[in-house]
């Protein structure tokens, strides 16, 4: 491969000079006071590890955001029809490290952070989604499927860990040759197919018998134990020294979302229950605690499953609280409660907030934390990139909720009318904005896409600036991230994009 490649930027769907190229003012940065989340000792740093920005599931950045002056956007085409760029990391000198999923299979990428150039790509084996999706002509698979290296995290040797679409865990380093050339090279392949059930589809296989469990998420622990999940609820372990491999299984309980690390535990939260876990000696998952919360009737549109979508936040002045929301049919919730293991099961619950409106609020992403402040959005009516097209948009909504100084209960801070349909939503520590990927109604039927500037401490807008137009710019779930050079990038259908200040 050459030292770079670039395959152009995403086109663009009619109607994009028909509407606001920017809205708003640029804002003047204002950081937000606060403890960050623990630096996790097998992590990249804060920030630069995951979807969700470190071990806390925070999703927060400490760098400064771009503020909104004269704001460029650039773009990079994966494939000609998907592409999609999930998760995105930096390693150690800043260069973007993501995995892109196309029909052919998901790839390992190293990119320029500015050009958005490959300089590196590994590809990882289709997922059986995407060939069940090709053979019965049932896309909406793709899109409800979260396993084959979506969730990954970068270790603090700037290394990959992730599971792929065969039930193997890799950990991934890419190297610079002397040429100045870079690749990737697996350093390590745990199996797990003696753990998990593992008869999928495949082009040899298009009607199996058996059962797939795919696996959805890895994240390690604070003693360096890799752990990992599974769709049907299984929860396991890797060491890493040792390759030994130890796993329990949730029965009748699905894992679609990430999880969470402190040095107290891990936090997993199924269709059912939000659990605490710890390993045993030999690293078999312990459970340390299980709340139930209301998981409602069905599966709302917006929703991957019938149970909460977010992947628990460990939050708090003093990391005291894991807040996840719940699937209540009428009015969805943001649950708080205590973690520690000897908290009494009726003092567990701190508070129980409703947010948005009856019968139209569920979320699918992860709330934001910040010292005693979560931020939730509405997913409320997205299922996939078909979902907003002709000038559709969702119901949306915001809400920041903050926890009392005192633990008695939480209120409602601000409300907020923004229309963010799939994103994780990010927070800037540094400047004190929240950022959004937004789409409104048009009644011209254009589908105009925005990133948008929303102050933490007030619920307004700041400003938004128009990305691109048509189901090429969905972001189809991916989250925003923040760079460390203050780039707000962007996963989106056909790639990623990069959104800079330029004053």
């Amino acid at each position: 491969m050459p030292a770079t490649a670039g395959a152009g930027e995403i086109p663009k769907a009619p109607g994009h000079r028909l509407v606001s190229d920017y809205d708003g003012a640029p804002a003047t940065a204002a950081s937000v006071p606060g403890r960050p989340p623990p630096q996790h000792p097998y992590l990249a740093p804060n920030g630069r590890s995951g979807m969700h920005a470190d071990a806390a599931g925070s999703g927060t950045h400490p760098y400064l955001g771009p503020l909104g002056r004269d704001p460029s956007v650039t773009s990079e085409q994966i494939a000609p029809l998907g592409g999609e760029c999930a998760t995105a990391t930096f390693d150690s000198a800043g260069r973007l490290v993501t995995v892109c999923g196309t029909f052919s299979g998901f790839l390992l990428k190293l990119l320029d952070p500015r050009t958005l150039d490959t300089l590196a790509e590994y590809k990882l084996p289709q997922r059986s989604s995407t060939v069940e999706a090709i053979t019965r002509l049932d896309f909406s698979k793709i899109f409800k499927d979260t396993s084959g290296g979506a969730y990954f995290y970068l270790d603090d040797q700037d290394r990959v860990v992730l599971a792929d679409s065969r039930q193997h865990i890799l950990r991934i380093a890419h190297t610079q040759a002397a040429d100045g050339s870079w690749k990737f090279v697996v350093e390590d392949d745990w199996d797990l197919t003696s753990h998990v059930p593992h008869d999928c589809v495949s082009w040899t296989n298009l009607f199996p018998s058996g059962t797939c469990d795919p696996v959805t998420s890895v994240m390690p622990d604070w003693q360096g134990r890799i752990w990992w999940v599974t769709r049907l609820g299984r929860v396991g372990t890797v060491d890493p020294r040792t390759g030994v491999i130890r796993s329990v299984q949730l029965k009748g309980e699905e894992i679609q979302n990430s999880f969470s690390v402190a040095e107290d535990g891990v936090s997993i939260v199924t269709d059912h229950a939000l659990y605490s876990f710890r390993a045993a000696a030999d690293g078999t998952p312990v459970t340390q605690w299980r709340q139930t919360y209301d998981r409602g009737t069905g599966t709302k549109p917006g929703s991957v499953n019938q149970g909460s979508g977010t992947t628990p936040d460990l939050f708090g002045e003093g990391g005291e609280y894991v807040a996840i929301t719940d699937n209540a049919d009428d009015r969805m919730n943001v649950l708080v409660y205590r973690r520690g293991v000897d908290v009494p099961a009726e003092d567990r619950l701190v508070c129980k907030v409703p947010v948005f409106g009856s019968g139209a609020s569920t979320t699918d992403n992860s709330l934001i934390s910040w010292g005693n402040s979560l931020v939730v959005e509405n997913n409320y009516g997205y299922e996939n990139p078909t979902s907003l097209t002709f000038g559709r948009s969702v119901t949306g909504g915001v809400t920041r909720i903050d926890v009392r100084a005192d633990g008695s209960g939480c209120d409602t801070v601000w409300e907020s009318d923004v229309r963010s349909p799939s994103t994780v939503p990010k927070l800037s520590t540094a400047n004190g904005l929240l950022y959004f990927y937004e789409k409104r109604p048009n009644k011209l039927g254009i589908d105009a896409w925005y990133l948008t500037a929303v102050d933490f401490r007030t619920g307004e807008r700041r400003w938004s600036r128009l990305t691109g137009t048509g189901p090429l710019y969905d972001n189809n779930w991916a989250p925003i991230t923040i760079g460390p050079d203050g780039t707000a990038y962007v996963g989106v259908f056909n790639g990623i994009l990069a959104v800079r200040d330029q004053g």
